[in-house]
């Protein structure tokens, strides 16, 4: 018997685990109350999708408008600046979110130190009008309402570790600067 299929074989089987351990380690760290790990599976389509736009000057040629309001609350903390691409509106394509969410430096919610700079990406967002149909759902989350009127929103903190969970819609670590 020869040892060439096996060999194959065995180069394939090291091949995935590899794959597999590389996409469980490259997602960042998030709370314990984030979704099953195997969502990181699904959300590596959005990564390799979304990363090139850690350069800003990407998701404005690719589509995105930039803009200049930092959206926070003053209990939930901050969002970021939203860039919205309204060819992705209505989209629920891992591939396609409408909307790249950047925050100016970032704050360590923990320290509440600043490591300042320009503005870094921290997570991605669909949005879908409401037309009165059922909440959409993606990754095996339901869409929140209410946060933009007049439409379903979900977040994904791809980029910035968020202790409120993965997908929530808030971030206790993005601070927008006051005026």
């Amino acid at each position: 018997m020869s040892s060439r299929p096996l060999q194959s074989a065995v180069t394939t089987a090291l091949a995935v685990a590899t794959a597999a351990a590389f996409a469980l380690t490259a997602a960042p760290a998030h709370a314990a109350s984030d979704p099953d790990p195997s969502v990181w599976t699904q959300l590596s389509k959005t990564t390799q999708a979304t990363a090139k736009y850690g350069y800003e000057k990407f998701a404005t040629a690719d589509g995105y408008a930039r803009t200049d309001t930092c959206v926070a609350d003053p209990t939930e903390r901050g969002m970021g600046y939203h860039y919205v691409n309204p060819a992705n509106i209505d989209s629920v394509d891992p591939q396609k979110p409408a909307a790249l969410v950047y925050a100016d430096g970032f704050t360590n919610e923990y320290t509440g130190t600043s490591s300042g700079g320009a503005r870094k990406l921290v997570a991605v967002e669909w949005v879908v009008k409401d037309t009165g149909q059922a909440a959409p759902t993606l990754f095996g989350q339901t869409f929140q309402k209410g946060q933009l009127p007049g439409y379903f929103t979900l977040h994904a903190w791809l980029y910035k570790p968020n202790s409120a969970g993965l997908f929530a819609a808030w971030n206790p670590g993005v601070v927008c600067p006051t005026v």
